[in-house]
């Protein structure tokens, strides 16, 4: 029996105009999670007119098929998302990048995070890609799910980004080859 109060969580892709349907959802995600201390990008402060603005941006290339964004939801409640981007370039047509993995600070440590990144490798799969890049804050959450899952350790640049509040912190660079491509 499913408990109502706890609904599964389900993960899909979204088009582009579910994607502006999604905007003011997408946006309490992100501001979420810098708020709670996540290097995606942005610093403290962070509004949610800056994330809806974010994610405007990001339309023109999912309508495009430039990327794909994945979304985790329970029920009606947006509560996670990863987007996937294609090299552009043409001498890397086999290759994508994972950015602004995110999972609402209330619903971490659930799983959802490892779904959302199952899902995005098979998309990525799907799309004939085999070579997936992301870079994450070195010790993060992030950082140990990503090794558990077999990504591969490029190396850590020191000082790469500020954390949104303020503190110079280490970057992570992953790879992994998917196999079936």
């Amino acid at each position: 029996m499913t408990d109502p109060a706890n609904p599964p969580v389900t993960i899909r892709m979204l088009g582009a105009a579910e994607a502006v349907a999604a905007r003011d959802a997408l946006a309490a995600l992100l501001v979420d999670a810098v708020a709670h201390g996540a290097s995606v990008n942005f610093m403290a402060g962070f509004t949610a007119a800056a994330a809806r603005d974010f994610w405007d941006g990001q339309v023109p290339g999912i309508a495009a098929g430039a990327r794909h964004l994945l979304v985790a939801e329970a029920g009606s409640e947006l509560v996670g998302c990863v987007v996937l981007s294609f090299a552009q370039q043409p001498n890397a047509p086999h290759r994508a990048e994972l950015g602004k993995m995110l999972v609402h600070s209330a619903r971490r440590r659930r799983g959802i995070g490892r779904r959302l990144l199952g899902a995005a490798e098979d998309a990525a799969l799907a799309a004939g890609r085999r070579l997936l890049l992301l870079d994450t804050e070195a010790g993060s959450a992030g950082e140990m799910l990503y090794r558990s899952r077999g990504w591969i350790t490029i190396g850590s640049v020191p000082d790469h980004a500020f954390t949104p509040d303020g503190r110079l912190a280490a970057t992570t660079m992953f790879y992994k080859v998917l196999a079936g491509a």
